[in-house]
């Protein structure tokens, strides 16, 4: 006789409840009853493998699709990728002896060993890395790549040519620098919308890695937006201050600088310009937008025209906040520098004519709020000369809107 047997049907299982007080010929019941559940649920068992089957294809066919993805943007990529090498003459110096004797001739004298240049011969002295942006030779790469005016600059293409490379325009701030060789027909690339980036996506970095491995490539993701990054340059010893930059993952050398930060599609999202020391896969690059902007100044007027503002400012934190009893705690506070001669309002500038006073609380760029995300700088650096903005003021606790006219940055800015 059956005792307490409960058997019941959810989510296409079966589940036997079974009492402890079982006699043989219950279990004999039993056994039927599994061996009938099972022919009835063979389908359904049927089914869980087909489509356990069907997913181990689906990520198959979907893995297979971004190897080949990743594999035509870097053939369509690598052509467009150069290496730079940076040449300079030093001094070159020929060793002899000087005999020195203090006591006369009375005792032999010593022979100390002297140096003397006799001239100088041309040495490598490092690298870095760039890329054709126009099929007649413009190319892009960082400042901090070319940044000794001293030193001579050979572009080596990816089929291995050699050219001599003369630098159109540099920008310290941006740490961006554009060259030209001469000559047609070079493979380029384009650049992407890098507003549009998000987070995970994939990202590919292509480079002359160490100054040693042409085009090497890797592959990795967007693991970070809007980034402020500290970095140091080669030559002076100093340090720069970078905005907006994109953080990845994909591995970036020493040498990698001035690459391109590739999308999945083989167009620009960035331009590789620092990693951080100490730690695993962090890597930085400046954003498309404004180094695209940068370019094309470059090549329709020769130089780097730049959009300025002309106030001087500290971006609001907490601690600002609390010191200056503020209403808010986003935007800039115009403000003047650490000597009398650094106004908070250049005069003539484009805020002055504005109206922009020091004490004044830039909240928002053309409905773009200032935070650690958005500076000022980055902003205006993606707007053109002549462009027309409009800023959110807090003037005096009370909010208004203003238009101001960027104009063309001095030379010293």
């Amino acid at each position: 006789m059956l005792k307490r047997i409960k058997s019941f049907f959810k989510n296409n299982k079966t589940i036997i409840i079974v009492s402890a007080a079982s006699s043989i010929s219950t279990v004999f019941i039993l056994a039927i009853i599994a061996t009938t559940l099972l022919i009835i649920n063979a389908g359904s068992l049927d089914n869980v493998l087909s489509q356990i089957q069907s997913q181990s294809k689906t990520v198959s066919i979907d893995s297979k699709a971004e190897e080949s993805n990743v594999i035509n943007a870097v053939a369509k990529a690598n052509p467009a990728v150069i290496s730079i090498v940076i040449s300079k003459d030093v001094p070159t110096y020929e060793q002899y002896y000087q005999q020195y004797n203090p006591f006369g001739n009375l005792f032999g004298g010593i022979n100390i060993p002297q140096q003397k240049q006799t001239g100088t011969e041309k040495q490598t002295i490092g690298g870095g890395s760039g890329f054709f942006v126009t099929a007649d030779g413009y190319i892009v790469t960082n400042n901090h790549v070319v940044e000794d005016s001293t030193a001579q600059y050979t572009v080596i293409t990816n089929d291995g040519k050699k050219y001599d490379a003369k630098v159109l325009a540099k920008d310290a701030t941006l740490d961006v620098a554009v060259l030209k060789i001469s000559g047609t027909g070079f493979k380029f690339l384009t650049f992407a919308d890098s507003n549009k980036l998000q987070l995970g996506q994939s990202a590919i970095a292509i480079g002359n890695a160490l100054a040693e491995f042409q085009n090497t490539i890797s592959l990795g993701i967007i693991s970070g937006l809007s980034r402020s990054i500290t970095a140091g340059t080669n030559t002076t010893g100093g340090t720069e201050q970078l905005e907006n930059v994109i953080q990845t993952d994909a591995a970036i050398n020493p040498g990698n600088s001035g690459g391109p930060l590739l999308d999945i599609r083989g167009n620009v999202i960035g331009v590789n310009v620092a990693v951080q020391n100490g730690a695993n896969s962090i890597g930085f690059a400046l954003p498309s937008n404004m180094v695209k902007s940068i370019v094309d100044s470059v090549i329709k007027n020769g130089e780097i025209i730049k959009p300025y503002l002309g106030v001087r400012y500290v971006p609001i934190t907490d601690t600002i906040k609390k010191a200056n009893n503020l209403t808010v705690d986003y935007g800039v506070l115009v403000s003047k520098g650490k000597t009398d001669a650094e106004l908070a309002v250049v005069p003539g500038s484009p805020a002055d004519k504005a109206g922009i006073v020091e004490n004044d609380i830039i909240l928002e760029i053309d409905g773009v709020k200032l935070g650690s995300t958005k500076s000022l700088a980055s902003i205006i650096g993606q707007k053109q000369v002549d462009q027309t903005i409009t800023l959110k003021v807090l003037h005096k606790g009370t909010e208004k809107e203003v238009t101001v006219k960027l104009e063309k940055a001095p030379k010293s800015i």
